[in-house]
């Protein structure tokens, strides 16, 4: 919903102030029968997609889980759009149902950070995208709600010019306008510091923990790479993050997993040889002491809400 309406909004307020009928939009979807967002907000489309004709852009607007219901014909709607230069994209889980038309073929795309790990896992071969926004050719995919009202600020730029997407800005107290080639943030884990606030070596170690998720690494030896004891890195984390490295190390792994275990279909045991546990059984202990529930009651719990949603459940 915050996607969606992060596109309208920001577009609306530039016709109001410039008095132009300058931007036009359309709610798609498959079929014409009202979509309920994850919100618990039904909203009714426009039109359907083999009906959508004459359009400068086209974004996905999902959750990873999405599927279209008749693939091919989804495709040939998509195929005939972007002959007519329709620039097709994606924000935040809709870059999923976008991948799986295997329309963009090896294009880098822009994947929020909280999915990337089940995206790495369905798209090996499709590189991931860290800005904020990704325009490769016909494609442009974006990170999330605050990245597409972005967008929308440049298309309102590039329309009617710098003033006119200032004001926009203000209306909505929008003050600090992303390039498009600025990096996600992404939270440091149980502390309110950014990554950018974090001290160096200890930045550092965290780095080297998410390039190590599959095969794990030593403490000793991220301390050692650091230029750092182990006790000095002990200490330093416990300062910036209220967390000992490994209990941060362990709840960065166990973050990827739930990705992997809410938005794939892995099985749990191949969840777990994915994030680095050799047997399932520690990683079955740790998920739970983690968050509470075990991986698979979590994603039972998840696929119920789906259906409850009236989204669509991952395919058996």
């Amino acid at each position: 919903m915050a996607c969606l309406t992060s596109c309208i909004e920001p577009l609306r307020a530039a016709n109001e102030i410039s008095g132009q009928d300058a931007f036009h939009w359309t709610v798609v979807a498959e079929k014409d029968s009202p979509v309920q967002s994850s919100a618990g907000v039904t909203f009714s489309p426009d039109c359907m997609l083999a009906d959508a004709k004459s359009l400068d852009h086209l974004l996905f607007a999902a959750s990873p889980n999405s599927v279209f219901e008749n693939p091919s014909k989804a495709n040939a709607a998509l195929q005939r759009l972007l002959r007519s230069k329709t620039q097709l994209g994606a924000i935040s889980g809709g870059v999923f149902p976008l991948a799986r038309t295997r329309l963009t073929e090896e294009r880098p795309l822009s994947v929020h950070w909280c999915y990337e790990a089940a995206f790495r896992a369905e798209f090996p071969d499709i590189p991931i995208q860290g800005t904020v926004v990704c325009s490769d050719g016909a494609y442009t995919t974006i990170s999330g709600a605050s990245a597409v009202f972005d967008h929308m600020l440049t298309l309102i730029e590039h329309r009617l010019g710098g003033d006119i997407m200032a004001e926009v800005a203000c209306w909505f107290q929008h003050p600090f306008i992303r390039s498009a080639a600025m990096s996600q943030k992404v939270p440091a884990i149980a502390t309110a510091k950014s990554q950018d606030l974090l001290p160096k070596q200890v930045a550092r170690a965290i780095q080297l923990f998410a390039e190590h998720i599959e095969s794990p690494v030593q403490i000793s030896e991220v301390a050692e790479a650091v230029g750092l004891s182990a006790r000095s890195l002990e200490r330093g984390f416990k300062k910036a993050t209220g967390q000992s490295p490994l209990s941060y190390y362990r709840k960065m792994r166990m973050n990827q997993a739930r990705q992997l275990v809410l938005y794939t279909n892995d099985a749990i045991t191949e969840v777990a040889y994915m994030v680095g546990y050799a047997t399932p059984g520690a990683f079955m202990r740790h998920y739970r002491e983690t968050f509470g529930v075990t991986p698979i009651s979590d994603r039972r719990a998840k696929n119920s809400m789906r259906v409850g949603s009236d989204d669509v459940l991952p395919s058996g």
